[in-house]
């Protein structure tokens, strides 16, 4: 395995932890619990521990997709935290539609009780925090190529 493989790998767990301990956090300051595993196996039907694993696969997908291809839209960006927030953002974006094509097939997304606002600001501050790590752990090619 090559070592941007594991980099791109562990920098998928990371994010996804954070953004994990971010969201069980917010719960804890005030925003609505957000259970994105709790969310999946309730749509889809797997069991919790087949969601925990679904939700780090996708973390580490989106760790993949950074990596390989979006890592070439913000190479002129200077700050590893500017292309972690327009990680995030994108993130948050695509995994959205993702959830209403998953409602579209699987059925509706189990209604939540609390403000549909706060949950997508939870969940905004969640994907940033997820893409912010990303980044850190990822090396830029562009750096790479001007020590060499």
């Amino acid at each position: 395995m090559s070592n941007k493989i594991q980099q791109t790998i562990l920098a998928g767990v990371a994010g996804t932890s954070a953004m994990s301990v971010i969201m069980y956090v917010g719960s804890i300051l005030g925003l609505p619990k957000m259970n994105p595993p709790k969310m999946l196996s309730l749509m889809i039907g797997f069991p919790m521990l087949i969601a925990w694993l679904m939700h780090f696969l996708i973390g580490i997908t989106f760790a993949f997709m950074y990596a390989y291809f979006i890592v070439r839209v913000v190479k002129k960006i200077n700050s590893k935290i500017l292309k972690g927030v327009i990680f995030g953002v994108f993130a948050f974006i695509f995994g959205q539609i993702m959830i209403a094509l998953l409602a579209a097939i699987f059925g509706d997304i189990p209604a939540g009780e609390d403000n549909m606002m706060l949950l997508m600001i939870g969940s905004i501050i969640g994907h940033l925090v997820f893409g912010i790590v990303v980044v850190q752990f990822i090396k830029d090619p562009v750096a790479e190529k001007s020590f060499a």
